[in-house]
């Protein structure tokens, strides 16, 4: 039986690789690293691994895809894969999955969840009862709380994450629209919400507006300061998805200006944010009263529970092992790396 080597850059799990040796059995070899500098990846550990499991900590250019002298797969664990160069793999033969599969019910929850802490309080409330039990005990302290029943809830992608979000949105008992030209028509009828056909009359229209598209040059900075003015003053902005869908100043300006009501943010340009990143500050400082009651941040974590880590690392390894071991591709996001490296 042939031997493999598999390598993970930048693993986001603190064991020896548990879950991923007992998926890919006996015969894998593995290197393991928890870097976010190419360069400070071993030589001959590049040279040697016939696949690589990426997480999201690290770029995979044509120059670290260079030192990949004999990797016939790159598999993302997990779903993003912007910081992914498909062409240059592409280019060298190289087939790029992803892992969609995981996390799916977890994002959509965590939507719903920002939604629920600004439209019912619980932030604010909670904040200002810490602060003090008696004067903070006055439900007119939460300035965003508003009945959900009959409002409308927003979606931009219509995917697996989106279609799962709507699904508990309409739960709510709450109107679902959703603008997404890459699916086809049909796909709203099946999930029983409407279709809007421009992003700026999704915006107009809703009051709770959610990102679930994936990050491409069309939706990079979709979110700014024009698009924000087509936004409902008492509407409020959900992201789960990719913090470069929006820009933060933006948001910020728009929160201060009172433009739009409030804002649930997940994922960030910039992860961490760096040190004096005004969205990131205001946060801190509870600018303007904003943190808690208008603005909630979490930290990229919208994806995480113990059942969903252990998916993606389950998965991610199954997709490298099918192709190594059957030629066999699943959740292929390069098409022109389809021929691989002698699979």
């Amino acid at each position: 039986m042939a031997r493999f080597r598999l390598l993970t850059p930048d693993a986001q799990y603190p064991d020896d690789a548990l879950i991923e040796r007992r998926t890919a059995g006996p015969d894998v070899d593995w290197d393991i690293f928890r870097e976010r500098d190419p360069a400070r990846l071993g030589a001959a550990a590049l040279a040697a691994c016939d696949a690589m499991v990426v997480w999201h900590e690290m770029q995979v250019d044509a120059a670290l895809l260079d030192r990949l002298e004999r990797c016939r797969i790159v598999v993302r664990a997990g779903v993003g894969f912007d910081h992914i160069d498909l062409e240059a793999a592409a280019a060298r033969g190289i087939p790029v999955c992803n892992t969609p599969d995981y996390g799916t019910s977890e994002v959509a929850d965590h939507a719903i969840a920002l939604t629920l802490a600004l439209r019912r309080g619980i932030v604010s409330y909670h904040q200002h009862l810490v602060a003090s039990p008696q004067q903070g005990f006055d439900y007119t302290l939460a300035p965003l709380v508003s009945r959900l029943r009959g409002r409308t809830f927003g979606i931009i992608g219509l995917g697996r994450i989106g279609t799962a979000t709507a699904l508990r949105a309409k739960a709510f008992g709450m109107q679902v629209v959703a603008y997404d030209p890459l699916v086809s028509r049909g796909t709203e009828i099946a999930v029983g919400v409407d279709r809007r056909d421009s992003l700026e009359e999704l915006l107009e229209m809703s009051d709770v507006v959610s990102l679930h598209c994936p990050l491409t040059p069309e939706t990079r900075g979709m979110i700014d300061a024009r698009t924000l003015r087509h936004m409902r003053r008492d509407a409020i902005l959900i992201n789960t998805a990719r913090g470069a869908f929006v820009d933060s100043d933006a948001v910020l300006a728009a929160l201060r200006a009172r433009t739009i009501a409030g804002a649930g943010l997940d994922v960030f340009p910039s992860e961490p944010p760096q040190i004096g990143d005004a969205l990131a500050e205001a946060y801190r400082t509870r600018l303007g009263g904003l943190a808690g009651d208008r603005l909630i941040l979490t930290p990229h974590a919208a994806w995480s529970s113990p059942e969903s880590v252990a998916d993606a690392r389950r998965l991610a390894v199954e997709t490298a092992m099918l192709y190594l071991r059957e030629g066999k591709l699943r959740n292929l996001v390069n098409v022109l790396a389809a021929v691989g490296r002698g699979a």
